[in-house]
């Protein structure tokens, strides 16, 4: 992937929304592997004509399997500014989640306590605080079933590290082709059927609303669901 290949979902001169695929970090990493951030400062600097180095803030991060919106900031003030949205949750964060299992209810909160496994690079939740632990929180809701999965609709009130992909395992319902928390097969593309959907926020700078939509990744299951509810 390159920086031409970049879905913009949203530019101003505060702000920019990219549709990340699945595969690609979204900050560089132990592996070295190029990341979102190097591809956006890249498309910054080439469009704009930018001499010296490109000013570019993340804000918030999605797994390298997840596909989906990242919101960053082209300024230390937007960033701030936006650090503080996530701080207070005044950034509504809703993902699609495709899974084997219904879960029982079919739609409700999730409450756990979460501990983070930083050498196995995963995450345990558990029904009670636990030491060391971390209250995460999200309300899911059944919005689709084709003739073999089901579309959840997440809204997630926490951030914690794997949270969404640990809370749905522990309920039974594990993300198709998350193989570290239970699907019994992986995608081949190596990605998982977990997708950022949507960001809602008030614009730091503006003041105004935006919504920041990301379509899932082309692929049949994807492909079917969106059209179930874009019909």
């Amino acid at each position: 992937m390159t920086h031409n290949d970049l879905k913009i979902l949203f530019e101003d001169n505060h702000l920019i929304a990219i549709n990340k695929p699945a595969g690609i970090i979204v900050q560089g990493d132990k592996t070295g592997d190029t990341s979102l951030e190097d591809l956006v400062k890249k498309y910054i600097k080439i469009k704009y004509d930018k001499p010296g180095a490109v000013y570019l803030g993340v804000s918030h991060r999605i797994d390298r399997p997840v596909s989906g919106v990242v919101l960053m900031c082209k300024s230390s003030k937007a960033l701030e500014r936006i650090n503080e949205l996530f701080r207070h949750h005044l950034v509504k964060k809703t993902y699609w989640a495709v899974v084997k299992n219904l879960p029982d209810p079919e739609s409700g909160k999730l409450i756990h306590w979460l501990i983070r496994d930083t050498d196995k690079n995963k995450s345990k939740v558990f029904n009670k605080e636990a030491n060391n632990s971390q209250r995460c929180e999200l309300d899911y809701r059944h919005i689709a079933s084709s003739s073999n999965y089901h579309l959840l609709e997440i809204d997630l009130h926490t951030g914690r590290h794997h949270q969404i992909r640990s809370q749905l395992a522990k309920i039974g319902s594990s993300i198709k082709g998350d193989l570290k928390y239970g699907a019994p097969r992986s995608n081949e593309d190596g990605s998982i059927h977990l997708h950022a959907r949507r960001l809602e926020l008030i614009h730091p700078v503006t003041k105004e609303k935006i919504v920041i939509t990301a379509k899932p990744p082309k692929d049949p299951i994807w492909d079917y669901f969106l059209g179930s509810q874009t019909s």
